[in-house]
């Protein structure tokens, strides 16, 4: 279905992975997030602290890239879906994330603190990187149907 130049529903494989072209860049500031806070949590904490500061990256990057694939999903379907599945999406993390923390807390694990810095740490760490891509990245933000060929109607006289 082709309204006003833009395609709207289901696209080419090709096309869909477009839209997660910016993952690598964020990945790779979690990998440094995880260098420096394991760095910082090993002699102040030590192995326990290590292992809160890779929980804490892991639950940041796992749902970012869920988020990043839910909303994609949704943007391939129908770019309409994009707020609702982004929105859905982010409540239910944030539900799951609390509860998994308090859960967590409740058990008395001394890697709790640790984690929570490195959730905080990540999730801004996420952000900048990603900001930072956006902001050097070339994206069109309108779609230009190709030029059709031209017809010979034109009248000499």
């Amino acid at each position: 279905m082709v309204t006003t130049g833009l395609t709207v529903g289901p696209t080419s494989v090709g096309t869909r992975w477009v839209r997660l072209r910016h993952l690598p860049v964020p990945l790779l500031a979690m990998a440094g997030v995880l260098v420096v806070g394991a760095a910082v949590a090993a002699p102040l904490r030590g192995l326990t602290g290590v292992a809160g500061v890779a929980v804490g990256v892991a639950l940041v990057s796992v749902s970012y890239v869920l988020s990043t694939l839910a909303v994609a999903w949704a943007d391939s379907v129908n770019p309409r879906l994009v707020l609702p599945v982004g929105l859905v999406t982010y409540v239910t993390k944030l539900l799951l994330l609390g509860l998994f923390v308090a859960a967590l807390n409740a058990t008395g694990w001394l890697g709790v603190a640790p984690m929570g810095l490195a959730i905080v740490a990540a999730a801004l760490t996420w952000s900048a990187a990603q900001a930072g891509w956006t902001w050097h990245a070339k994206i069109p933000y309108v779609e230009i149907p190709p030029a059709e060929p031209a017809t010979e109607t034109t009248n000499n006289r």
